[in-house]
């Protein structure tokens, strides 16, 4: 990841309440796919966490990466000579 990436990063972490939500549910859903992982046999219900687990923290994924994008935008958005984004409704 750019240095730049990883600033926008933490700059989220520590100013946007959503991308800081959302971290932190992507890394829970981390620690219990690690637990899983673990495990030499998972039973069908596990199968299914694990599937859906994974899935999850792909959205979660998806969506702090919207953020980033949104982020990114404006930053370019306030360049000298940028021009403006086109609103969508």
């Amino acid at each position: 990841m750019p240095a730049d990436a990883r600033e926008l990063k933490t700059q989220l972490l520590q100013n946007d309440d959503e991308f800081r939500q959302l971290a932190a549910k992507h890394r829970d859903l981390e620690e219990r796919l690690h637990e899983l992982s673990r495990k030499q046999y998972l039973s069908d219900p596990e199968q299914l966490e694990e599937s859906t687990l994974k899935k999850r923290k792909l959205q979660l994924k998806d969506r702090m990466e919207g953020i980033l994008r949104r982020y990114r935008q404006g930053m370019a958005d306030d360049l000298p000579g940028a021009q403006p984004s086109p609103q969508r409704g």
